[in-house]
């Protein structure tokens, strides 16, 4: 059968598409390619795509709802995993309208294109940790009854936003659908205004790297592949008809920044300039996913810890970019 992934150019886009081609699935993947980064490495992942059987990207904006709607019914698809979005906190607070657009237009236009495609399935779509806001660092995991009612960014407010809009368009319309909070994601093909990506690019290059929130910050840091294991596992255990169900994806584990940093000095042998910063407007001090509700329904159980998946990470990058060329 055919499955839709928007933001099949993305980072997460790209390995949930690779993955669902591997086990058969057609594949229609939709994109803008914006030039929020690196419009190469968009094109990278594409070409990537486009070289194997059973792949089709389409190049439209999904916020043209008429179109995105033509190209589901189309492809005849009943399942959508919906990865589009503008990402980004520090972003948003110049380029507002960049996220009302994609996070909140373009998401009313998926919701739509599913409503008007007969029989349709199962929507699974992107939503982020940030939704939960800024909480103290107790030790205590995010879980999904937790409030999600005080977003510290824009960025968060539109992510809850598309939350709210599943839930009326579930009850209203009846086609089921998986919001996923999205922790931390990191790993070969990543995006490079990550910090672990900006930080492997400077020390490579001999150049300083900003440390923000004096390096107090945490992070449930989850790698690619156990992140397509959840997407997927999601994807083929739809919930009720009605309902849209919310689950967080993470690792389970926070790492210190101070720790992600060490890990990548050792990796790349170098160690980095350090400048420390006060945090900055929109983030947030730690985030730590409570993934029990995805493992109970998808048996998810994350298997790469960041020791591991840095050095993957490094590998890629030095094969992509070459050891010392920039981003």
């Amino acid at each position: 059968m055919t499955v839709v992934v928007t933001g099949a150019a993305g980072f997460i886009g790209m390995h949930v598409a690779e993955r669902l081609l591997a086990r058969g699935e057609e594949v229609v993947g939709v994109d803008v390619f914006t030039d929020y980064y690196d419009p190469r490495l968009k094109a990278a992942r594409a070409a990537r795509l486009e070289a194997q059987s059973g792949f089709r990207m389409v190049r439209i904006d999904i916020a043209e709802h008429e179109a995105l709607r033509d190209v589901v019914r189309a492809a005849g698809a009943k399942r959508m995993v919906h990865l589009a979005a503008q990402a980004g906190v520090r972003y948003s607070l110049e380029n507002p309208f960049a996220y009302e657009r994609s996070n909140q237009a373009g998401h009313l236009a998926v919701l739509e294109a599913c409503r008007h495609t007969p029989g349709f399935e199962h929507l699974v779509y992107a939503s982020s940790s940030s939704v939960y806001g800024d909480r103290p660092r107790d030790g205590a995991a995010f879980r999904e009854d937790d409030a999600a009612a005080e977003p510290v960014s824009l960025y968060a407010a539109t992510k809850r936003s598309g939350e709210l809009m599943s839930s009326s368009y579930a009850k209203l319309f009846g086609f089921p659908q998986t919001g996923l909070r999205f922790f931390t994601v990191y790993g070969p093909w990543g995006r490079p205004d990550m910090a672990y990506f900006s930080f492997t690019q400077k020390i490579l290059a001999g150049q300083p790297i900003e440390v923000f929130g004096q390096g107090e910050m945490a992070r449930d840091f989850t790698y690619i592949d156990d992140i397509v294991d959840g997407v997927l596992g999601a994807l083929d255990n739809p919930p009720a008809r009605g309902a849209n169900r919310v689950l967080n994806i993470g690792g389970g584990r926070p790492e210190g920044l101070m720790e992600m940093i060490g890990t990548l000095e050792r990796v790349l042998g170098r160690e980095a300039q350090k400048n420390f910063k006060p945090m900055q407007p929109g983030d947030v001090r730690h985030t730590c996913a409570d993934v029990s509700q995805l493992k109970a329904v998808t048996g998810y159980t994350p298997q790469i810890p960041i020791a591991e998946g840095l050095p993957r990470f490094v590998d890629w990058y030095r094969s992509f970019y070459g050891q010392r060329a920039s981003v």
